[in-house]
């Protein structure tokens, strides 16, 4: 499950499109849709697959609309109107299940539908999460949220405040206090709401660092304790 938020921010803003954030989650309005489609679903989706290939690793790149794999609908709000953005209603596990078992590995973009022509740009992390849910009924599932920071930071501005361990108690003081980035809002709500619902382990870190990640050497462990 990739994102790639960046790279489409910056297309956006190389094409005059404006783009606006409200904690951490992108509002979405026609023109965005087009360029996030392109960048994540296109662009972003086919260079990981080819890098896997690359390593003798079978990957099919699919976005929520291939196959029916992420059902959604698009964003009620009762104050924002989040344009073009999808919540999900259901993974289709059936058809993970399926490609894992004939030793395919779904590299997965963040684009989903709501069943009636509608493309929707939906928040990786949740689907991620969602996913990692839906798997755990048949397989023991952690889940690895990466991105370019070493782990949670209690000093944004320092990467060396990594928190090794993360509860929900400790979460809610932070988040209260504002201490936590905005950025990072999506990923530990998901990460809790994970935990609670059949997800063995969590952990957020550098995908340079997977190694350290999976034995709890790196990054930082979200647990429920």
């Amino acid at each position: 499950m990739h994102g790639g938020g960046k790279l489409a921010t910056r297309l956006a803003e190389q094409m005059g499109v404006e783009q606006k954030m409200v904690d951490g989650r992108r509002i979405t309005d026609a023109e965005t849709l087009k360029i996030v489609t392109m960048v994540y679903a296109g662009y972003i989706n086919k260079n990981i697959v080819a890098r896997l290939q690359s390593h003798h690793c079978n990957a099919m790149g699919l976005c929520g609309a291939d196959g029916d794999a992420v059902l959604a609908h698009k964003r009620a709000h009762p104050v924002l109107d989040f344009g073009f953005v999808g919540d999900v209603d259901a993974i289709n596990t059936p058809l993970i299940k399926t490609l894992l078992e004939s030793n395919i590995t779904p590299v997965m973009s963040p684009i989903t539908h709501d069943q009636q022509g509608q493309l929707l740009n939906t928040n990786a992390d949740t689907i991620a999460q969602e996913m990692a849910r839906g798997m755990s009924s048949d397989y023991k599932t952690e889940l690895i949220y990466t991105f370019e920071k070493p782990g949670v930071l209690l000093d944004v501005n320092d990467e060396t405040s990594v928190i090794p361990e993360l509860n929900a108690g400790y979460y809610q003081q932070l988040k209260s206090k504002q201490k936590i980035f905005a950025g990072m809002l999506p990923k530990l709500d998901n990460a809790f709401t994970a935990l609670n619902s059949g997800v063995s382990k969590v952990i957020i870190g550098q995908a340079e660092h997977l190694k350290k990640l999976i034995s709890g050497e790196s990054g930082t462990t979200i647990t429920n304790e």
